[in-house]
C-alpha cells in the first residue's frame, strides 16, 4: 500500500493545485517512481490511499494505466492517519504480511533484501531506518545493537537499554496483518505515534532493516529540487518520459529538457534543470536549478533560479525569479 492522502502543506502554495505525489521528476508523476520501487520486488497489487485532490491522482492513473500493475484507489474523506488509512484497506492487506510505503520519498532501496530479512526472522514489524546527520527532523528511534526497535521517540515511554543508536524512519515497512486488529475502525489513527510503541511496550518483535544507500524525502521546494538535481547527477536511477536531444553551447549539463519543447538559441538552460514538456523560453532567459512544469512559458530576458513554476504559466519579459514556487 502505498500512503498519499497528505496535504503536502510544507509545498504551498504548489500543493493547492496538484497533490505532492503527482509532482513531476524527470518528467514522471512521484508516485510512478514509487511504483517502480515496488515492481522491482515484483509486487503487482497495490492499494492507494487518497483525499488531498484525489481527482487528480486516480484519472492519471486511469488515463495512463500501468503496465503489469493492479491499482486500487482507497478515498478517504476524512483523512484518517496512516493507520486509520490501512485498517480501511484491511480486507485488502489482511491475506499476508504487506509492505507500506510512503508516496513522498525517493530511493534506491533493494526491497527483496528487506522482504528476505522480515522472513528469515519472523518478525511482526520490520521499519526501514537510515542514519542520519540530524534524525530529530524525521520520526527518530532507538535501535538496539541486534536491531530492535526499542523507542519512539517522543511516543512510547519505557526504559531505554544502554547502547542504542538514533536513527530515523523512511517510510518504508513490513507489515503482518495481525496488527491490523489493533487499530479502531474508521479514525484517525498513526502508526508511529499510536500503534508501533504499544507494540514496543508489549515487546512484540519489531525491528528495523538499516538502509545506507539513496532516501530522500520531498517535504519542501529545496528537497524537491535536490531530488531532481540528484537524479541528474545519477546519484540514484530513476526512470524518465522521452525527452529533447539538445546540442547547444547554452546549455549547462546536467539538465532535462522534455519533448516539444521551444528554447531559444541564446537561452541559457542549467545546470541542474527540468524543463517539462510542451515549454517555451524565449531569447537570453536563464534557467538555473529550477523545474518548469508542462506548457511554462519564459519570457525573454527573465532569470529563474532555485525555483519551481507550475504547469501553463507565463513568466513575462525581463522577470527575476529566485527561491520561489509561483502557481
Amino acid at each position: 500500500m502505498v500512503l498519499a492522502a497528505g496535504f503536502g502543506n510544507r509545498l504551498q502554495p504548489l500543493t493547492s493545485i496538484l497533490p505532492k505525489p503527482m509532482f513531476p521528476v524527470l518528467g514522471r508523476p512521484l508516485l510512478s517512481h514509487t511504483f517502480d520501487i515496488l515492481k522491482s520486488a515484483n509486487i503487482t497489487d497495490i492499494a492507494v490511499n487518497v483525499h488531498h485532490l484525489p481527482d487528480s491522482i486516480i484519472d492519471y492513473y486511469e488515463n495512463e494505466k500501468p503496465p503489469d500493475l493492479n491499482l486500487y484507489f482507497s478515498r478517504e474523506e476524512k483523512i484518517l492517519g496512516t493507520a486509520g488509512g490501512i485498517k480501511k484497506m484491511e480486507n485488502f492487506l489482511k491475506d499476508g504480511p504487506f509492505i507500506l510505503i510512503n508516496s513522498d520519498i525517493i530511493t534506491d532501496i533493494n526491497l527483496n533484501k528487506v522482504i528476505d530479512f522480515h522472513k528469515v526472522n519472523n518478525y511482526k514489524l520490520t521499519l526501514v531506518v537510515r542514519q542520519d546527520i540530524s534524525p530529530e527532523q524525521y520520526n527518530s528511534i532507538e535501535i538496539c545493537e541486534d536491531g530492535r526497535i526499542a523507542h519512539f521517540i517522543g511516543a512510547s515511554s519505557m526504559e531505554i537499554p544502554q547502547n542504542t543508536k538514533r536513527v530515523m524512519f523512511t517510510g518504508i515497512q513490513i507489515m503482518e496483518p495481525e496488527i491490523l486488529k489493533r487499530i479502531p475502525s474508521g479514525q484517525f489513527c498513526g502508526t508511529t505515534e499510536d500503534i508501533f510503541p504499544q507494540m514496543i511496550e508489549e515487546k512484540i518483535p519489531v525491528f528495523g532493516y538499516l538502509h545506507d544507500g539513496y532516501w530522500k524525502d520531498m517535504g519542501n521546494r529545496e528537497s524537491y529540487l535536490e531530488v531532481n538535481a540528484d537524479a541528474l547527477d545519477k546519484k540514484m536511477s530513476l526512470k524518465g518520459i522521452s525527452q529533447n536531444e539538445l546540442n547547444s553551447s547554452f546549455i549547462l549539463p546536467p539538465v532535462w529538457v522534455g519533448l516539444n519543447c521551444h528554447i531559444a538559441d541564446n537561452a541559457k538552460i542549467g545546470p541542474h534543470s527540468v524543463i517539462g514538456p510542451n515549454c517555451k523560453i524565449k531569447r537570453s532567459a536563464v534557467v538555473e536549478n529550477s523545474i518548469l512544469w508542462e506548457g511554462v512559458t519564459i519570457g525573454a530576458g527573465s532569470t529563474i533560479k532555485n525555483s519551481v513554476i507550475a504547469k501553463n504559466r507565463n513568466i513575462g519579459d525581463e522577470k527575476i525569479i529566485n527561491g520561489q514556487s509561483i502557481i
